[in-house]
Parts: C-alpha cells; sequence; structure tokens
C-alpha cells in the first residue's frame, strides 16, 4: 500500500488524460480529457509542495482550455469551409 500516494495517483490520471488527447477522435472528448491531465498535473506539483507553483499553473489551466476551445472552434469552420468548396467544385 506504500505505492498509493498523491503522486502516483496523479501521475496516473496525467497518463490517462495524456493518452485520452491522443486516442480519442472527438473534439469535445479531448477537451474533456485535457481537464483530466491538468487536474493530474496540478494535484503532481502540488504533491511536490510547490504551492505557489500550482496557483499558478491553476489560474492558466482554464485560459488553455479556452484557447484549445478557439482552436477546436476555428478548425471545424476550416473543415466546413473545405467541405463546401469540394462540394460546389464536383
Amino acid at each position: 500500500m506504500d505505492f498509493i500516494n498523491l503522486t502516483t495517483i496523479s501521475a496516473a490520471v496525467m497518463f490517462i488524460g495524456a493518452a485520452g488527447i491522443i486516442l480519442l477522435p472527438k473534439p469535445l472528448d479531448k477537451v474533456i480529457m485535457f481537464a483530466l491531465l491538468q487536474g493530474g498535473f496540478i494535484s503532481t506539483i502540488v504533491a511536490a509542495r510547490y504551492l505557489d507553483v500550482a496557483l499558478v499553473a491553476a489560474i492558466f489551466d482554464p485560459i488553455a482550455t479556452v484557447i484549445l476551445l478557439m482552436a477546436i472552434i476555428k478548425i471545424n469552420e476550416i473543415r466546413g469551409k473545405k467541405a463546401q468548396e469540394e462540394d460546389s467544385s464536383a
């Protein structure tokens, strides 16, 4: 039971989040896995007792999520325009 501590659980949560981002095809699922990755990252920092760094990471993580959502929206717009161009040219 010695291996079950905050650092091990945080690392497992980060790996699950990273694998989900890589493997899942839907953009919304990727955002959810990104939030899971962020949670593991912050708890890893807390386990290392860098609370000031954890505070800054907790402040900037939602900003990163918003930027990721904006990128997903833009990619969907570009894909929609390409699909319309291909339909109109065919």
